[in-house]
């Protein structure tokens, strides 16, 4: 019961955290939930819980497909090239992590994630800020 509570608390303010959220604020929510559920998978497995690691990786591997899918190579280039290939080995990885039952795997994923986020945490506000006014302008 108390856990069911927790959960549907923790549902309501993400809902309302990503009502009042930007494209780059939605993005952090993303990677952070797919490392969030990663973490999850790696318990599961630890555990011997393989229902609970196939929800967990399912949904890691929904929210970086999500990811791959936003990616826009009119503006991006390069950069948006390598986090496509990259986004799509992790999700490679995590197939074979669940078909293997391999902790190292989502580790790894989780590691390469957390990289991206750490560089998308860092680009300054005023870019930010800048970036959102530029595409708002070419959509308007």
């Amino acid at each position: 019961m108390y856990n069911a509570k927790v959960k549907n608390y923790q549902k309501e303010a993400l809902k309302t955290r990503l009502a009042g959220a930007d494209r780059y604020e939605v993005i952090q929510i993303l990677m952070a939930g797919a490392v969030e559920k990663m973490v999850h998978a790696k318990v599961a497995i630890e555990h011997k819980n393989f229902e609970a690691k196939a929800e967990h990786l399912g949904k890691a591997s929904s929210i970086i497909e999500a990811l791959r899918g936003c990616l826009d190579f009119n503006v991006g280039g390069e950069v948006t090239e390598n986090l496509y290939a990259l986004y799509s080995y992790m999700l490679d990885q995590l197939i074979d992590a669940s078909v293997e039952n391999s902790v190292d795997k989502v580790e790894e994923v989780i590691t390469l994630l957390k990289e991206i986020k750490s560089a998308w945490d860092s680009i300054p506000v005023d870019v930010r800020e800048q970036t959102l006014n530029t595409k708002e302008a070419q959509l308007g």
